[in-house]
C-alpha cells in the first residue's frame, strides 16, 4: 500500500496528471500518522480460539442516504480444545440485530467493538461451525482506513480499506492478517447505474428489477481479512491481458472514472509488461487463475486488494508497488504487523526491480539512492515495536525504505543469481504461499538456498537500529617487482543497537595495472585488511556498487553521479506531518528558483527560496509555526519550468 491524502484537488494550471510522482506518496502517507483514541481500544490479534475458513458478505448499499445493510457468513474451526462463546470484532457505529449459528439464531452482545457469541455447545479442537451475523448502519473509519462515502464528478464513489484495524468498521470478521480465510464471496446490490468491485471473478449480475442490481463476485484463494474490498461507482471498464502461454492469457480489468479514462490508459497499458517481470523474477502471478486489475477510488493513495487494487492516483511506480503486493503481501500476508516488511520493504524494492528492467542497471542505482536517502531518516527496528500505531507500522522511512535497502544489501551479499533464487524459493514454499510468513521464515529461505549463515544480517538490520558510519584509512608498501600489499584500516562509529555492523563490504582498488574489486568481511568495530595487488595503487572505492547503507568519511569515497540534473519537484516527507517538512527539488540549470507555499485559496504564506541556484539537487526545510491543519501546497519555479505538489498539515 501506500498513503495517500488526495482529498483536495487544487485546480492550478501549473499542475497535470502527469506531474504527480508515485514515490513520495507511496512513502510519506503513512509516516507519522498518529494513532487514534479508538485504535487504542483495538484488542489485538483477534479470537486466537477460533480459526476462519470462509468469509461471505451480502451487502445491500444505498448512498441517499448512505447506508449498509449486510450479513456475513463466517466458516470457524475451533482452534482450542473446549470452545463454547467467540468473539467478533465489530465496530459499535454499527448495529448487529442477530447472529446464526449454523442456521439458529443465538444469544450475543456487542460492545467495546466486539460481538462476543454464545455457541450454546461445547465445541472440541477442530469441530467446525457457521455463523451468520446480520447487522446495519452508516459504516466509518479511523482517520487512516475504512469504509467512505463521496462523489467524484457528481457521481457516488463508495469504498473500502482495511488495513490495517479499519475492517471492523464495516464488517464482521476475525481482525488479524495471521488467520487467513480459504476462499470469499462478496454479493453487492447497488442502484444499476453503478458497478460494484471486489475481489476475484466475477460470477454473475443478478437485475433485481427494483432498479438495482447485485453483483457477485468471489475469491477462490486464501485471503487475510484486510484484503477483501469493495468499490463502486459509475466506472468505465477497461480490459488488457497478460499471455503467459501460447495459448494462454489473464484478464487484467481496469475500473475508471470515466472522466480519467484518456490520462489513465497509459499507465495501466503499462501493468501486463510488469506482470511478466515480476512472474520471471518471483514466480508465476500467484491468482493467475482469477484476474488482476484496478478499481479508482478517492482516497488519496493506493492498496493492494487481492486481485484488484484499489487507485487514489495513478503512475508506473504505484502501479508497480501495488503489483508487486500481489506476491509479496497478498499470497504471502505478513504473519503480524510487526513484520510489515515483509509486504512494504518488498513492494517498496520491486519498484527499483521493474525500473531495472525497463530502464536498466544505472536507473536502478539511481532509484535505490532515493530509497537510501529515506532509510537514513529511519528511528528504531525496523521490526514494528508498536503495532498499535499504524504511523509506526506504515512509517516510510523504515517500514518502506529501509525494508527495500535491506533486500538490496541481501542482494549484493550473495549475489544477483541467489537472490532471485531466494525470493522465487519463498513465493513457492510449501509452508509459507498462500499464507503468512515472519522475518524468521523468509531468512530461513534465505539461508538455506544461499548456504550461507544470515543471523548477523538480520539480527542487525531488522532487530537493529540506524547504519554504520565508517572511517577508512589505507596505505601501501611494496613487496617485490610489481606486487604491492595495501593495508584498509576500518573503523565504526559507536552505535546503539547494535554497537557495530558486521558486513561483507567490497573494496574497489586501483593500480597502475587496472581495476580489481576484493571483498573483506568487517566483523569488528575497528579491523585491519591486508591486500595483495599488482601495479601500483592508485586509489580505493570503499563499497563500489553502493550495496550498504552507511556514512562513509574516508581518503576515497564512492561517488555519487553528478548531473545531468533534471528538473524535479519530490513531494515533502513526512506527509501528513506536524510541524515541520522537508521538500527535496532539483533544477537542471543555474538561474533565478523560486520556492513558495500557498494555501487553498491560493494565498502566499511563505517564500522559502527566491534566489540564483546553480544545477543540483537541494533540501529545504518547512516549518508551519502556528499555521492551521489543513491543506497546502508549494511550487517550484525555474526558468521556464513551474510545478506544484500538495501537502497535509495534521496538528
Amino acid at each position: 500500500m501506500f498513503h495517500r491524502f488526495f482529498a483536495v484537488l487544487f485546480l492550478i494550471s501549473s499542475i497535470s496528471f502527469a506531474q504527480k510522482e508515485y514515490k513520495p506518496w507511496i512513502k510519506a502517507e503513512r509516516d507519522n500518522f498518529k494513532k487514534t483514541n479508538e485504535l487504542s481500544n483495538t484488542h489485538y490479534p483477534g479470537d486466537t480460539k477460533i480459526d476462519i475458513t470462509y468469509y461471505g458478505l451480502d451487502l445491500k448499499i444505498t448512498t441517499n442516504p448512505n447506508n449498509l445493510i449486510g450479513n456475513v457468513t463466517i466458516g470457524v474451526k475451533s482452534d482450542t480444545a473446549s470452545l463454547n462463546t467467540c468473539f467478533l470484532d465489530l465496530r459499535d457505529i454499527l448495529t448487529v440485530d442477530s447472529v446464526m449459528l449454523n442456521e439458529t439464531a443465538v444469544s450475543f452482545s456487542h460492545s467495546n467493538n466486539k460481538i462476543i457469541i454464545m455457541l450454546g455447545h461445547t465445541y472440541n479442537q477442530d469441530e467446525t461451525f457457521t455463523l451468520k451475523v446480520f447487522y446495519h448502519g452508516v459504516p466509518g473509519g479511523s482517520g487512516f482506513g475504512g469504509f467512505y462515502f463521496s462523489t467524484h464528478s457528481g457521481t457516488p464513489i463508495i469504498s473500502s480499506l482495511s488495513e490495517s484495524y479499519s475492517g471492523p468498521y464495516w464488517w464482521p470478521q476475525k481482525d488479524t492478517p495471521a488467520d487467513k480465510a480459504d476462499s470469499s464471496d462478496v454479493w453487492i446490490t447497488v442502484t444499476e447505474n453503478l458497478i460494484p468491485v471486489s475481489n476475484g471473478t466475477l460470477e454473475s449480475i443478478t437485475d433485481n428489477g427494483n432498479g438495482t442490481h447485485t453483483y457477485h463476485w468471489k475469491n477462490h484463494y486464501s485471503i487475510a481479512n484486510y484484503l477483501i474490498s469493495i468499490a463502486i461507482t459509475d466506472y468505465t471498464q477497461y480490459n488488457t491481458y497478460y499471455h503467459y502461454g501460447i495459448n494462454d492469457s489473464m484478464v487484467i480489468t481496469n475500473f475508471i472514472y470515466p472522466e480519467n479514462f484518456d490520462y489513465v490508459k497509459p499507465y495501466v497499458d503499462e501493468t501486463a509488461n510488469m506482470i511478466k517481470v515480476f512472474s520471471d523474477r518471483y514466480g508465476e502471478y500467484p491468482f493467475i487463475k482469477e484476474k488482476y486489475g484496478h478499481a479508482e477510488f478517492q482516497w488519496s493513495g493506493a492498496m493492494e486488494h487481492q486481485t484488484c487494487t484499489s487507485m487514489g492516483f495513478w503512475g508506473s511506480g504505484v502501479i508497480s508497488h501495488e503489483l508487486a503486493h500481489q506476491w509479496f503481501g497478498d499470497m504471502i500476508t505478513c504473519k503480524d504487523w510487526h513484520h510489515i516488511w515483509l509486504n512494504e520493504g518488498f513492494a517498496t524494492y520491486s519498484e527499483a526491480v521493474y525500473i531495472e528492467a525497463k530502464s536498466g542497471r544505472a536507473a536502478y542505482n539511481s532509484q535505490i539512492r532515493s530509497e537510501m536517502i529515506n532509510a537514513k531518516n529511519a528511528q528504531g527496528t525496523i521490526w514494528v515495536q508498536d503495532v498499535l500505531n499504524e504511523g509506526e507500522i506504515f512509517n516510510s522511512a523504515r517500514s518502506y525504505s529501509k525494508g527495500a535497502c535491506v533486500l538490496h544489501m541481501l542482494r549484493g551479499i550473495v549475489g544477483d543469481s541467489t537472490f532471485f533464487d531466494i525470493l522465487k524459493s519463498y513465493i513457492a514454499n510449501p509452508k509459507l504461499a498462500y499464507g503468512v510468513a515472519t522475518t524468521e521464515d523468509f531468512q530461513a529461505v534465505a539461508e538455506n538456498v544461499s548456504g550461507k549463515s544470515l543471523k548477523y544480517f538480520f539480527r542487525e538490520w531488522i532487530y537493529g537500529e540506524n547504519y554504520p558510519t565508517y572511517t577508512i584509512d589505507w596505505s601501501y608498501s611494496g613487496l617485490s617487482g610489481n606486487e604491492y600489499k595495501i593495508k584498509l584500516d576500518i573503523s565504526q562509529k559507536t552505535n546503539t543497537n547494535p554497537t557495530y555492523f558486521s558486513m561483507p563490504i567490497q573494496i574497489k582498488v586501483s593500480t597502475s595495472e587496472g581495476d580489481t574489486v576484493v571483498t573483506v568481511f568487517n566483523t569488528k568495530q575497528t579491523q585491519s585488511f591486508m591486500i595483495d595487488v599488482i601495479g601500483e595503487p592508485i586509489g580505493i572505492v570503499f563499497d563500489p556498487n553502493n550495496y550498504i547503507l552507511k556514512s562513509v568519511s574516508s581518503v576515497t569515497l564512492a561517488e555519487e553521479p553528478q548531473g545531468p540534473f533534471e528538473f524535479k519537484l519530490e513531494q515533502n516527507y513526512p506527509n501528513p506531518f506536524n510541524p515541520t517538512t522537508k521538500i527535496e527539488y532539483q533544477v537542471s540549470d543555474r538561474g533565478q528558483v523560486s520556492l513558495k507555499i500557498y494555501d487553498v485559496l491560493g494565498n502566499e504564506i511563505k517564500t522559502l527560496v527566491d534566489e540564483i541556484k546553480p544545477a543540483g539537487e537541494y533540501e529545504v526545510k518547512f516549518a508551519a509555526g502556528n499555521l492551521p491543519s489543513g491543506v497546502y501546497y508549494y511550487t517550484l519555479k525555474a526558468g521556464f519550468y513551474s510545478r506544484t505538489k500538495k501537502m497535509i498539515l495534521l496538528k
